[in-house]
């Protein structure tokens, strides 16, 4: 899994921001204060400061709750800290993991700030397991900002997989899609724009539309923003399908993001989740069956297994080499 980058532009604030928002980053990084709670000193280091994502969007830290010792000492709630060793600490993080234990995890929490497309947060808002307060288009007008895919994304649709996406299209077709996007979105604004008497073309003999219903024409790949809360279990099992390689990759990405910030948080619970639930896998009863016929010297091919075509091929794609 490559490695996301904190990236900072010319000024040092970060990514597409208002002035407002990188001012207001900027005096939330100049504020310190003396603790006695837990911290972790490498997500202190990028603490408020945006993680770019896609085109406009980002992610950032806001707060966070405990760290790999809040795991530990939930794990271990009738002993102190005597000897134990980080060594002891990553193993019992490691078997937590391992065997899908729950409650110590959610002892660690943590608060994001994103700025996504609509599209994107109707997918995500599918984990409800968060605490969420999104931007709110009722009250606020929205910014002229709109998700555009690189040419790299613009992919025909996958054949054999409903949710999937197939080959790269190209040339003119391509072209075609770029332009439309970008044209119909362009459109849709300026009739927000007229729906609600606002910008340039604003009218004071006019009234102009509620907010809350000039809102419903605008398309879904506008960016939205909210604030995200989530403990660290239930961010875990967020984490293993949205940043999953089949995942979509307009949520995928934000995913990985997210994975740079709990590996700066909580080192080792980062580990046992990227070892054990990463890059390990589940089996079914019939493919542990098929398994033992294996290692035990028996040939077993697709038809003898007793398993089928998609069961067969999801366990070729976890033991072949």
């Amino acid at each position: 899994m490559g490695m996301v980058r904190f990236q900072r532009d010319a000024t040092g604030t970060g990514m597409p921001l208002t002035d407002d928002q990188a001012a207001e980053i900027a005096a939330q990084r100049e504020q310190t204060a003396a603790t006695r709670r837990a911290v972790s000193p490498a997500l202190e280091e990028v603490l408020y400061e945006p993680l770019q994502v896609l085109d406009h969007g980002f992610v950032r830290v806001i707060d966070y709750m405990g760290d790999d010792e809040a795991i530990v000492q939930a794990a271990r709630v009738s002993y102190g800290r005597g000897t134990k060793s980080v060594q002891s600490d990553a193993g019992l993080i490691s078997y937590l993991m391992r065997h899908r234990h729950s409650t110590p995890f959610e002892m660690c929490e943590i608060k994001y700030h994103v700025k996504l497309p609509v599209f994107v947060a109707r997918q995500w808002i599918r984990h409800r397991t968060a605490n969420v307060n999104e931007y709110s288009a009722r009250y606020s007008i929205l910014d002229r900002e709109f998700y555009i895919p690189a040419p790299e994304q613009l992919a025909a649709q996958s054949v054999s997989n409903r949710q999937g996406r197939g080959d790269v299209l190209e040339g003119e077709e391509a072209q075609w899609v770029l332009d439309t996007l970008k044209g119909d979105a362009d459109q849709t604004y300026r009739h927000y724009e007229t729906m609600l008497n606002e910008g340039e073309n604003g009218d004071p003999e006019r009234q102009g539309l509620a907010r809350e219903l000039a809102r419903m024409n605008l398309p879904l790949n506008i960016y939205t923003q909210w604030y995200w809360k989530v403990d660290l279990h239930n961010l875990f099992h967020f984490l293993s399908l949205r940043a999953d390689p089949h995942a979509q990759y307009e949520i995928r990405v934000y995913a990985e993001a997210m994975l740079e910030t709990v590996r700066r948080w909580v080192p080792l619970a980062y580990d046992a989740f990227v070892e054990n639930r990463m890059g390990g896998a589940s089996l079914t009863a019939g493919q542990i069956a098929v398994l033992k016929r294996l290692l035990a010297g028996e040939s077993v091919d697709a038809a003898s297994s007793g398993l089928s075509k998609r069961v067969w091929d999801e366990l070729q794609a976890v033991i072949a080499p």
